[in-house]
């Protein structure tokens, strides 16, 4: 197999499992790019990303361009960027969860393009948040594909996929580790054909093209009009980031895991804690049994708990007790 010169862009733990297995597959990084390090935990300090750090380990260049428009307001970064790529030659540059968007002149660099792991089977669910949203959707199956890049917003012609199924109590956190170590997987056998002239490009169809929006925060909050199992998916969908929540007795209350069951009457909102269960009706006439909570500045426990720790450590028994969630 001929060698070949991978670049490499990508930021979050994603990108990183990625970059691990072309570092394992012996082909030769001369550069990475990252999204600079930003501020995180309670003291806001700086952190490098996954991808940062892994490179650093293994002794690769590193550079942390604020934009890649070689106009405008990181023009200066943009132009060191572009440097430091036409410097090394790359001939191709993998793509993983980046986070910015790549200009015409970093597209047409490498000879063999830019080629970008995707966490769906495109064109089913192109943009930010592919997993979160193939779960909120109940999707059965869900998979990677690696594309070469285009201008557009994941429209570029399909080299390889595989599919992995969505399982029932599959979390955003569950299906993503899985999803990366088959995209790991999957980008090596990508270069692999490629050096060798082995890739047939297909364009993406027509037909089954759906869009991953980005998750606002705003969407976090348990409308308790929709129907019980569209809930029960999306606050799966949502760990471990936002997270789903709703406003119990004064406090903010998240949910990390719930079953659908029979309703409990009364509005949609309405709650009944029944022993150690606790139960919120829905707007399609069923309800969710919540099973793990967390209170504000504590940490996820059964439902249980919670309900005892609430009643000062004896849960109480009423199934006719009503709260309003709403």
């Amino acid at each position: 197999m001929p060698e070949l010169r991978v670049a490499f862009a990508g930021t979050p733990a994603f990108a990183a499992v990625a970059l691990r297995s072309l570092i394992d597959a012996g082909f030769a990084i001369p550069l990475v790019l990252t999204q600079p390090d930003r501020p995180a935990g309670r003291g806001l300090k700086l952190q490098a990303s996954p991808v940062k750090q892994l490179a650093q380990q293994q002794g690769l260049a590193v550079v942390q361009p604020r934009g890649l428009k070689v106009e405008g307001k990181f023009a200066e970064d943009a132009t060191a960027a572009r440097a430091a790529l036409e410097a090394v030659r790359p001939d191709a540059i993998v793509v993983a969860a980046y986070g910015l968007i790549l200009p015409s002149w970093l597209l047409a660099l490498p000879r063999l393009g830019c080629l970008n792991i995707h966490a769906s089977l495109l064109p089913r669910w192109r943009g930010a948040a592919p997993i979160h949203r193939a779960i909120e959707a109940g999707d059965s199956q869900t998979g990677i594909t690696i594309m070469q890049m285009d201008a557009g917003l994941d429209t570029g012609e399909i080299l390889l996929t595989q599919s992995a199924p969505v399982l029932p109590d599959d979390t955003t956190a569950t299906l993503h580790d899985r999803l990366a170590d088959l995209g790991g997987r999957l980008i090596v056998q990508a270069l692999e054909a490629a050096a060798c002239g082995g890739l047939t490009p297909r364009r993406q169809p027509q037909a089954g093209v759906t869009y991953a929006h980005k998750v606002d925060k705003a969407e976090a909050l348990i409308d308790w009009q929709r129907p019980a199992a569209e809930l029960e998916r999306r606050i799966r969908a949502f760990d471990p980031q936002p997270g789903c929540g709703f406003p119990f007795e004064g406090q903010s209350l998240k949910v990390w895991r719930a079953r659908v069951v029979s309703g409990v009457g009364g509005a949609p909102g309405t709650s009944r804690i029944d022993g150690g269960s606790l139960v919120v009706a829905c707007g399609d006439g069923m309800a969710l049994e919540l099973l793990e909570v967390q209170r504000p500045g504590g940490r996820r426990q059964p439902v249980g708990a919670f309900l005892a720790a609430r009643r000062g450590g004896v849960a109480r028994s009423d199934s006719s007790a009503r709260d309003s969630c709403r």
